[in-house]
């Protein structure tokens, strides 16, 4: 799934993955990444989530990271913020005093184009790949954060022959073949939620489980 594909999931308005509310395992285990408010946090495809909000409110230090600009001034715009806007390598920077989003494609991303990271927030950056697309994504998101940093990654677990993603299905198997020689990992929390996903049913999925996993990067 190349930039254009967002693009134009974006410019017509087919973003079913957001989520108006705040999400309730980012709230419930917040608190076991690796620094507390103050803390900086990274969120990659963050899309125009309102959980940047309720990170920012809490004291931390947000930072998103987003290759639709639309997807970035609606964000903006909607959470009634006016943010100062700068130019950096591959997109643009959009920021306030304690939240920013690049605007560039996550992948071309390096280490010093961004401050000191200590905790990553993942809901819907890596269900959002495909296969042959999350093996990147776990390298360059390994590659942006020091030893001891702790990621809160949310996945999702379904049969994936019965629906086409994103987003995709993403079982704590695969989050461990990924990440598991750089990163230890803890699973946190995991339920059947398909009863409380009439959009999922109605695609035709019959089962869908949800995960939420603690990774820690190894030294």
């Amino acid at each position: 799934m190349e930039p254009d594909f967002w693009h134009e999931r974006w410019a017509r308005g087919e973003i079913g993955f957001h989520q108006h509310d705040f999400n309730a395992h980012m709230q419930a285990f917040v608190g076991r990444l690796s620094r507390g408010p103050g803390g900086h946090i990274l969120v990659p495809l963050c899309g125009k989530s309102r959980d940047l909000i309720w990170l920012m409110r809490r004291g931390y230090r947000v930072t998103g990271v987003e290759i639709s600009e639309k997807a970035v001034i609606d964000f903006f715009a909607e959470n009634g913020l006016t943010p100062d806007t700068s130019s950096i390598a591959g997109g643009r920077l959009f920021s306030t005093a304690s939240l920013e989003i690049l605007c560039t494609d996550f992948f071309a991303l390096e280490p010093g184009q961004l401050p000191r990271i200590d905790a990553v927030y993942d809901r819907a950056a890596l269900v959002a790949l495909p296969p042959g697309m999350r093996e990147r994504y776990a390298n360059r998101l390994t590659a942006l954060v020091e030893p001891g940093v702790r990621t809160l990654l949310v996945t999702l677990d379904y049969p994936q022959h019965e629906m086409r993603g994103p987003p995709f299905s993403v079982p704590p198997a695969e989050v461990y073949a990924l990440f598991g020689e750089t990163c230890q990992i803890e699973t946190l929390h995991s339920e059947d939620c398909l009863a409380q996903e009439p959009r999922f049913r109605q695609k035709g999925l019959t089962a869908l489980s949800e995960h939420v996993l603690l990774l820690e990067r190894a030294a």
